[in-house]
């Protein structure tokens, strides 16, 4: 059952599936209230010492000098390589699973980064408990728990998240989708570390691992300066625009919405060209399986060992437009309504927020028109998807929820302004309410704000049928997840 579950590449020793099982299972939220981050860590890189190791499942990898390796506390291995290594003569599962075992170290050392090991004790704590030269006010370790650790005697629980992204990146052997996800993973890592220039060239190193992958030929896809897709971009892979779409992301956190709106713009109208997936033959039926073959299908599922997942597309190709593609649309226009709802806040006319400039008031009006309209693509797409496309469904959920959240969010912040607003002009008008200050008079904005109360009531009613919605397709997803356990997923 857990082979069906965390499904590992077949040709690894039994020893190291189990691991890297039981590692899957350590992180997965449903089985545990508090995640043991070092312990996932510890089995993560103990997958990868055997993988590393010739003499376990590395059959023909060189073993890298011991001043490049890391060993892993517990166990008496090689430990493994700091650098890349050429892992191109490995089957594609075997690549497959090192590129998932390398991502999840990685993550978990971003978890691990502040915390230590006592080596005398065997314990990890937090950096901010040690006592030591370089920690001259430790906190107090919590009480009950054992007494705080001395500098000397720990070392760090893991290798920075720096070392396994760099090591992934220099691989060879993997694809460009796999090298794509592990410098976007450390760019991101990087933004939220606050080291924004090192980001942007860790964005922009992607960019150039999406460009690199595309066929001879396809010339001018993108502006290398600007990330913007060309309008006359003929070959956009799905690379290039999880590429230019991290790079959007990353210009809308550093509050460079001048470079961030233009970027997803060109990335949506890239996505509207993309062709539609070949229409199905109405008449064409599968056959329906007889019940003697339903029983056998069944017991075979359940007594034979599961063959590893086929291998995912590369994301080199140009991906068709099909319904879970309409649904990234959706959340780029998501993205592109906070982004302009949030620069209207930016050029709100101080000291008062709530009077804004014109254009401020026009890109608020526009981001809540473009988070509208996200929420009912992401809604009506969801209604017609099929309920076999669990990827897609789980992309329109996604996209729904997060975009009812910011609908309301943003409605409820023009209703507060609009209100204030109210309150300053009876507070100067002196209960005069027909004369006019600033543009309008009270009457005419107490209609406004009845207008963004009658809206927010609306939203109230809205988000409830979405939240209806999400628990059914969350139901829908966990009963289809035990189907596949034990074989009834068809």
């Amino acid at each position: 059952m857990t082979e069906r579950t965390y499904p590992t590449p077949t040709e690894w020793t039994f020893r190291s599936r189990n691991i890297y099982r039981t590692a899957h299972k350590l992180e997965d939220p449903e089985e545990w209230v508090v995640l043991d981050w070092p312990a996932i860590g510890n089995h993560y890189c103990v997958v990868l010492s055997r993988l590393e190791d010739p003499t376990c499942d590395g059959h023909g990898l060189p073993v890298a000098p011991d001043e490049d390796r890391a060993y892993v506390v517990g166990i008496d291995a090689l430990g493994f390589s700091k650098k890349g290594l050429d892992i191109s003569s490995m089957s594609e599962e075997w690549r497959r699973g090192y590129h998932i075992a390398l991502m999840k170290a990685a993550r978990a050392a971003e978890h691990l980064e502040n915390t230590v090991r006592d080596r005398t004790r065997r314990l990890t704590f937090p950096k901010e408990q040690v006592i030591g030269p370089s920690n001259p006010r430790p906190k107090p370790v919590p009480m009950g728990s054992s007494s705080a650790p001395l500098e000397e005697n720990c070392d760090p629980v893991s290798q920075s998240p720096q070392t396994f992204y760099m090591k992934a990146l220099t691989t060879t052997g993997f694809t460009s989708g796999q090298r794509l996800d592990a410098a976007l993973a450390y760019a991101d890592w990087l933004d939220y570390k606050g080291l924004h220039e090192t980001a942007e060239e860790m964005y922009d190193w992607g960019l150039d691992i999406a460009m690199g992958a595309l066929p001879v030929g396809a010339n001018n896809i993108v502006d290398m300066k600007t990330g913007l897709i060309n309008n006359d971009a003929t070959y956009v892979s799905n690379n290039v625009l999880r590429a230019t779409a991290a790079l959007a992301v990353h210009h809308a956190q550093t509050n460079n919405v001048s470079a961030a709106l233009p970027i997803m713009l060109s990335i949506l109208r890239a996505r509207k060209q993309l062709s539609l997936p070949p229409v199905a033959d109405p008449n064409a039926s599968a056959p329906e399986p007889s019940v003697m073959g339903t029983i056998i299908s069944t017991i075979k599922t359940i007594v034979i060992s599961p063959s590893y997942p086929p291998p995912p597309p590369t994301g080199d190709e140009v991906p068709i437009r099909t319904q879970k593609a309409v649904c990234e649309e959706a959340a780029l226009m998501a993205h592109i309504g906070e982004i302009l709802f949030a620069s209207s806040n930016v050029d709100a006319k101080p000291p008062l927020k709530s009077t804004k400039t014109k254009s401020a008031s026009q890109n608020q009006q526009s981001g809540l028109s473009w988070t509208r309209d996200a929420v009912d693509i992401a809604e009506t797409t969801l209604a017609t998807m099929s309920t076999e496309d669990l990827e897609g469904r789980q992309t329109c959920t996604e996209c729904l929820e997060v975009g009812m959240d910011n609908w309301s969010k943003m409605v409820r912040r023009i209703l507060k302004e609009q209100k204030e607003v109210v309150e300053i002009k009876e507070e100067k008008m002196g209960g005069v309410r027909g004369w006019f200050w600033g543009g309008k008079n009270v009457e005419e904005e107490e209609r406004d704000e009845g207008r963004w109360e009658r809206e927010l009531q609306l939203v109230g009613e809205r988000m409830g049928g979405v939240e209806r919605i999400l628990e059914r397709e969350r139901h829908a997803r966990k009963k289809k997840g035990w189907d596949n356990i034990f074989g009834f997923g068809g």
